[in-house]
C-alpha cells in the first residue's frame, strides 16, 4: 500500500493552531503568510484554508500591524469557514480592544462633604448622568459576539462588564438617594457613603478591565533603544559590535563624572561614517543622536541634516553666515553632513568657498561659544573622504581615528533580506520565484562602486508594487493584494535574444566573423548550463582585438557582441562605451590614470572599445600613452569579470602595441580579423541604407555603381557607402523637386545620374582614390 504524502503546509498550519490553542505559541507574520501561499496551490478546503487565513491575522496582531488589515483576515477566514472558532475569538478580540478605554470616557465629579448644597446638588446630577452613559457604554460591549471556545481574557472581560454593570446601577440608585436627601429637611451621611463606596468598586473595576485588555491593545509606540533598534537591523555586524562598544565607554564615561573623577581629555562626540550609497549611513548617523541624547551627553536626539548646497554661498560673506546658521540650528544636536567631502572640490576656482566652509566649521567646532554643544558626522564615500580629511589640519583632529566607522556593502544575503522587510513594511510578501528574480536583479545592479546597496533594493520593491498595483485590476483577493509575484520584480529592459542574433546575420559580409562569435555565444551557453548542473566550467577570455581597415564593420559588431553577452548573463549591463585616445590620454602627468579608469567604470558591465587603440603607443619622448595602457592593464585585472575590452585598428600598428607592453598582449586571447568588403558587398551596404529610409536603386544606377567600385579602390568600406548614399540622397532631393514639381512618385527613386554625381562630389572630395 503506497504511503500517503502529508502536505507540509497544512502540516505547520495545524501544529501552530494547535499551539495556539494550548501555548499562545505565534509564528511570523511572513512565514505564516508564506505558508498559507502555498497551501492555496495544494488544497481547495475553506475549512483548512479559513484555519490559515485566521493564523495570518494572529500573526499580524502579534507584530502590531493595523487593525483594518487583521480585520480583513479575519473576516476573510470567516466568509470561507463562519464557525472558524480562532477567527471568531479573534475577531472579538480586536471588539473588546475598541472597549479599552471604556471607563476613561466617563469622568466622574469630586463631591466633598464641605460643599454647600447647592454644589453638592449639582455634582450628584453630573454623577449620576455619567453612570448612565457608563451603563450604556458596558451594555454596549456585551453585545459583541463570543463564542462557547472563547479564551479565557475574553471570559474574564465579559465577567467584569457584568459586575460593573451591576455595581454602576448601583451607584446610580445611591446617587439619586443622595441627590434627594439635599432637597429635603433631613440630611444624612449613608447615602453619601454608598455613593463613594460605589465609585471606589466602578475604579477598582477600571483597573482590572484595562489590565485585561492591556494585551488587546494595540501599541504603536516605539519603546526600543537606540542599540536595540540597531541591533534589528540586518548586517552591520562590524557596525554592531563597535557601536556597542563604544555605548559601553560612553556609560562608564558618564559614571565616573557622577562619581567625581575628571578627564583632562573629554571624548569627542564627532563622528566619521564612510561608505558606498544605501549602506546605512543617514540612519547610523540619527541612532548616534539617539545614543548621545539616552546617555545625557546632549540635550536632544535630533538630527539636522546638510549638505554643500546649504552650506556654500554665492558671494563673500554668505558662506560663513550659512554655516554658522545649521550650527545655530543643531545646537543641542547633531549636524549631519552628507557628502562631505563635497565641500573641497580639486582645482576649485577663487570663486569656490568650500574651503571656507571647513575653515569656518572648524572654527565654530572649536569655538568657546559652540564648542561641545552640538556634535558633527561627517558621511561620504571612503577614498574621497580621506582626501577630504586632509584639507584643513584642524577638521582631521576633530574626528579622531577612534570615530571613524567604515560601513561595508550589504552581502547578496542581506540585501534579499532587506528586500522582505521592505515588502513586509508595506504589507506585502514576496513568493520564493520573486525573491529569485530579487536576487538576479542585485547582482545585475551590483557593478561598481555606485552600487545603492539597500537604496536600490527598495527601488526595485517600490517598482514591484507599482507594477503589481497595475497588473492586479480590480479583482478582490486579499492574497492577491498581499503577494508580489516574479512577474513584478522582473525588468523589462533586457532585449530579445533573437532579435540581436538577427542582428548579426543581417550584416553585409564579415561571415568568418559572424562564425566566429556564433562559436563563442554557444561556448559560453554550454559552459552556463555546466555550471548550472554543479559541473566545472573552461574560463574563455573576451578582451579581443579587432584589426581591420575603416569601415569595416567593427563597431557594429562590438555593438551586437556585448548585447549578446549581456543575454546569455555574461555582462550586467551590455552597453558599449566608445572611446579614442583623446578621452583616455590627458595632456599633464598625473591626470592619464584619473581620465583612464574613469571612461573604465563608465563601461563597467559592458564593451569599453578603444577605437584606433594604436595611437595610445608612440616611441620615446614624454607620451602619457604608456600611463594610459599600463592603467588599462591594472583596471582588466580587478575587473576582469565586470568588463570586456575591445581593442580596434590597423592590423600591423596593432601588433606594435600589443608588443609595447607584455601584460597588454598575455590578456587578449581573441584575434578577429575584418577583411575589406567587395565591391557587390559594398553595394548590398548601399541599398540597404537605402531601403532604412524607404529609396529603392534603379537597376542601371546598381550596375554603374557596381562597375565603379570593380574599377577603383574603397578606402572608407562600408562607412564610404553610407557616405556616398546620403548624398546621392540629397542630389536626387533637388533633381526631383526642380523636375517633377508636385509629382511623388520619383520621391523614393535614385536613379543612376543621382549616383554619379554623388561620385563626382566624392572625388572631388578627395574620398576615392
Amino acid at each position: 500500500m503506497m504511503k500517503q504524502t502529508i502536505d507540509p503546509n497544512l502540516e505547520w498550519i495545524h501544529h501552530h493552531v494547535l499551539a495556539w490553542t494550548e501555548e499562545r505559541n505565534i509564528p511570523s507574520a511572513m512565514d505564516a503568510l508564506e505558508k498559507v501561499y502555498h497551501l492555496t496551490k495544494s488544497t481547495e478546503a475553506n475549512d483548512i484554508l479559513s484555519l490559515g487565513y485566521a493564523l495570518v491575522a494572529l500573526a499580524l496582531r502579534a507584530e502590531q500591524k493595523h487593525p483594518t488589515l487583521i480585520q480583513t483576515w479575519i473576516q476573510e477566514a470567516l466568509r470561507l469557514d463562519p464557525t472558524n472558532s480562532m477567527a471568531l475569538d479573534l475577531s472579538a478580540q480586536l471588539e473588546w480592544a475598541k472597549k479599552r478605554n471604556l471607563f476613561a470616557r466617563v469622568s466622574f465629579p469630586l463631591i466633598r462633604e464641605t460643599d454647600n448644597r447647592t454644589a453638592k446638588r449639582k455634582a450628584a446630577h453630573q454623577l449620576i448622568e455619567e453612570s448612565k452613559k457608563l451603563y450604556i457604554e458596558l451594555k454596549d460591549a456585551l453585545e459583541i459576539h463570543d463564542d462557547q471556545h472563547s479564551s479565557l481574557p475574553l471570559e474574564n472581560l465579559r465577567q467584569i462588564a457584568e459586575e460593573a454593570i451591576q455595581t454602576v446601577d448601583e451607584l446610580i440608585n445611591a446617587s439619586e438617594k443622595y441627590e434627594q436627601s439635599l432637597t429635603g429637611t433631613f440630611y444624612t451621611s449613608v447615602h453619601y457613603e454608598e455613593m463613594i463606596e460605589k465609585v471606589k468598586e466602578v475604579e477598582r473595576l477600571q483597573a482590572m478591565w484595562e489590565s485585561q485588555l492591556e494585551s488587546f491593545a494595540d501599541q504603536t509606540l516605539n519603546d526600543r533603544s537606540a542599540l536595540q533598534e540597531l541591533e534589528s537591523m540586518i548586517g552591520l555586524h562590524d557596525v554592531k559590535t563597535r557601536m556597542n562598544q563604544y555605548y559601553q565607554f560612553l556609560k562608564y564615561q558618564k559614571q565616573r563624572k557622577k562619581w567625581g573623577f575628571q578627564s583632562k581629555d573629554v571624548m569627542s562626540l564627532n563622528m566619521i561614517l564612510t561608505g558606498n550609497p544605501g549602506t546605512g549611513k543617514t540612519t547610523i548617523a540619527r541612532l548616534l543622536a539617539r545614543i548621545y541624547h539616552e546617555l545625557g551627553l546632549l540635550p536632544r536626539n535630533e538630527v539636522l541634516e546638510v549638505n554643500r548646497s546649504h552650506l556654500i554661498g554665492a558671494f563673500m560673506g554668505q558662506t560663513e553666515e550659512n554655516v554658522k546658521h545649521y550650527v545655530e540650528k543643531a545646537l543641542g544636536g547633531v549636524l549631519f553632513i552628507d557628502e562631505a567631502y563635497s565641500l573641497k572640490r580639486d582645482g576649485q576656482s577663487g570663486q569656490d568657498f568650500g574651503q571656507t566652509a571647513i575653515d569656518t566649521l572648524v572654527s565654530l567646532m572649536t569655538s568657546k561659544e559652540y564648542g561641545g554643544k552640538f556634535a558633527v558626522i561627517l558621511a561620504g564615500y571612503p577614498e574621497e573622504m580621506r582626501n577630504f580629511l586632509d584639507s584643513n589640519p584642524g577638521l582631521r583632529s576633530r574626528f579622531p581615528s577612534s570615530n571613524h566607522f567604515h560601513l561595508s556593502d550589504y552581502s547578496n544575503e542581506e540585501l534579499l533580506e532587506i528586500a522582505k522587510l521592505i515588502a513586509f513594511e508595506n504589507d506585502y510578501i514576496l513568493t520564493e520565484k520573486a525573491l529569485l528574480e530579487v536576487s538576479a536583479r542585485i547582482e545585475k545592479e551590483r557593478i561598481d562602486d555606485t552600487f545603492g546597496n539597500a537604496r536600490t533594493v527598495r527601488d526595485i520593491i517600490l517598482n514591484a508594487i507599482f507594477k503589481k498595483g497595475v497588473q492586479t485590476g480590480n479583482t478582490y483577493d486579499v492574497l492577491q493584494y498581499s503577494f508580489i509575484e516574479r512577474e513584478h520584480v522582473s525588468c523589462d529592459a533586457m532585449e530579445d535574444e533573437n532579435t540581436v542574433t538577427d542582428e548579426l546575420d543581417q550584416l553585409i559580409g564579415l561571415n568568418s566573423i559572424k562564425d566566429e562569435v556564433t562559436a563563442i555565444m554557444a561556448f559560453l551557453e554550454a559552459q552556463q548550463k555546466r555550471r548550472d548542473l554543479g559541473l566545472p566550467s573552461v574560463p574563455l577570455q573576451l578582451h579581443s582585438v579587432f584589426s581591420g581597415n575603416p569601415g569595416t564593420g567593427k563597431t557594429t559588431v562590438a555593438s551586437i557582441f556585448s548585447k549578446l553577452l549581456k543575454n546569455i548573463g555574461i555582462l550586467k549591463r551590455g552597453h558599449l562605451v566608445v572611446v579614442s585616445r583623446a578621452d583616455l590620454v590627458a595632456e599633464y602627468v598625473g591626470q592619464t590614470a584619473t581620465k583612464t579608469k574613469k571612461k573604465i567604470r563608465e563601461a563597467l558591465g559592458g564593451v569599453l572599445f578603444i577605437d584606433e587603440a594604436y595611437s595610445l603607443f608612440k616611441e620615446g619622448g614624454q607620451d602619457f600613452g604608456k600611463e594610459a595602457i599600463e592603467t588599462l592593464v591594472d583596471e582588466m585585472t580587478k575587473h576582469h569579470e565586470n568588463l570586456v575590452v575591445i581593442m580596434a585598428g590597423y592590423p600591423l600598428e596593432m601588433e606594435e602595441l600589443l608588443n609595447s607592453n607584455p601584460g597588454l598582449r598575455s590578456r587578449f586571447k581573441k584575434f578577429f580579423a575584418f577583411p575589406d568588403y567587395t565591391p557587390e558587398e559594398l553595394v548590398q551596404i548601399g541599398e540597404k541604407f537605402c531601403k532604412k529610409y524607404a529609396y529603392t536603386i534603379l537597376p542601371d544606377a546598381r550596375e554603374w555603381l557596381l562597375e565603379r567600385l570593380n574599377e577603383q579602390v574603397i578606402p572608407g568600406n562600408g562607412r564610404f557607402m553610407d557616405n556616398l548614399m546620403s548624398e546621392a540622397i540629397q542630389g536626387q532631393a533637388l533633381r526631383v523637386i526642380k523636375e517633377i514639381g508636385s509629382d511623388t512618385d520619383h520621391l523614393s527613386i535614385i536613379s543612376k545620374e543621382d549616383i554619379e554625381n554623388a561620385f563626382v562630389k566624392a572625388r572631388n572630395g578627395d574620398s576615392i582614390l
